[in-house]
């Protein structure tokens, strides 16, 4: 026996929406008439197609999907459930319907936990239109909010991938500006001290008062060298560049305790370095606002620091014994070392976490995935480039010494 389908038009044009396409999956075509019926009373533009069977409700789907799908709470060759999972597999934009001989609050709750919209009696068609309505509302409403989620997903990967260029920029930036200082101040700066020596080395002993305003210049120099050297570390340090992570970390904490006085210790079990440029820096980066962090709001007096690796992630813990922070603290959004050190962190994929407890401390742990298969990666204008026109490089120390390079 061959499939029974039968279709209606319902001949009203109202002034809302385009024509809906319904499939009413049901036995009856006295009912299908009679929602037909129901849509043009209420001005519903629709065109209704009717199946009887499992085979023709699912064939249905493929010819022409559905905008709205009415089904008997107990149809044809198949189950409720079954029916309504199948239809929000097919359909999973289209709104579903159960038409019932008699309700009960089980069916009821079934029905809307598997995903229906409604169900409506058939002796009570007359709600039919109005839940339709709702229901249509609620799905464009839903897709609305959808592709207003997209959109905002969307913006902010596009913010994050700015962030990320803007951090890149400025990290060559201040590695270009580092060279630029070293190389050209740092070398004028070598040869005047050079000269002037040279020149105080022949001022006539009888001449007091000139070798000892000498002897002041020189002193200036050396402090106006070290005074660059600083400037230079601060903007890019050259160890992180030329000795790697590891000892860029261990120099950072003896610096802190220097210039602090607050006690930093450093460990590590890392053995062999293989992260390429972005984890370096932005590691480091990391670790320098962790301390001022500690700097300004702890009230320590240890730190302690320890780099640890695993076959997927590279982890750096700093705890401290201050005050500890307060769940408020790591949730204020206001935080801009906090929030920089987050966004750092999630644009390398990894992530940062704080715990606190008052009196005992606070602790950080920054944890970064190991890039697979990545070589460093070097811009044209990065640290490690030299150009060839420039002078050699001078190194001096605060004693005075110089060595060429």
């Amino acid at each position: 026996m061959e499939p029974t389908s039968t279709t209606f038009l319902a001949r009203s044009k109202p002034d809302e929406g385009a024509e809906l396409s319904v499939l009413i999956f049901d036995e009856s075509p006295g009912l299908t008439k009679e929602i037909a019926r129901q849509f043009e009373e209420a001005q519903l533009p629709v065109r209704v197609r009717r199946v009887e069977t499992r085979a023709e409700f699912e064939s249905a789907f493929e010819s022409d999907a559905p905008d709205l799908v009415l089904s008997d709470y107990a149809p044809p060759e198949a189950d409720a459930a079954e029916v309504l999972q199948l239809a929000r597999r097919l359909a999973p934009g289209s709104p579903f319907i159960f038409l019932a001989d008699h309700l009960d609050e089980e069916s009821v709750v079934d029905s809307l936990k598997g995903g229906a919209a409604d169900l409506v009696l058939k002796s009570h068609l007359e709600r039919l239109a109005p839940a339709v309505r709702r229901a249509l509302r609620e799905i464009a409403e839903s897709r609305a909010h959808r592709l207003a989620d997209e959109q905002l997903l969307h913006h902010h990967e596009q913010l994050r991938a700015l962030t990320a260029y803007l951090q890149y920029v400025r990290e060559e930036e201040r590695a270009r500006i580092a060279r630029e200082i070293h190389d050209e101040l740092g070398q004028m700066l070598t040869n005047l001290k050079i000269e002037l020596a040279w020149l105080a080395g022949r001022l006539p002993q009888n001449r007091r008062l000139l070798r000892e305003k000498a002897a002041q210049m020189l002193g200036h120099l050396d402090a106006l060298m070290h005074t660059v050297r600083q400037i230079v570390t601060e903007l890019r340090p050259g160890i992180l560049d030329e000795l790697g992570l590891v000892a860029a970390l261990e120099w950072q904490a003896n610096e802190f305790q220097r210039r602090t006085g607050l006690r930093c210790t450093f460990a590590t079990t890392v053995k062999t370095e293989r992260w390429d440029n972005d984890v370096t820096t932005a590691l480091f980066r990391i670790f320098q606002e962790t301390l001022t962090n500690v700097l300004r709001h702890a009230q320590a007096t240890l730190v302690s620091v320890r780099l640890v690796e695993d076959a997927e992630n590279l982890t750096l813990e700093v705890a401290d014994n201050g005050r500890g922070i307060t769940e408020i603290e790591i949730a204020n959004t206001r935080s801009i070392g906090l929030l920089g050190m987050r966004e750092r962190a999630a644009l390398l994929g990894g992530e940062i976490s704080l715990s606190g407890a008052p009196g005992r401390g606070t602790t950080v742990v920054i944890r970064l995935p190991i890039p697979r298969g990545n070589s460093p990666r070097h811009h044209e204008d990065s640290a490690d480039r030299r150009s060839r026109h420039r002078a050699p490089r001078v190194e001096t120390d605060p004693a005075g010494g110089i060595s060429g390079g």
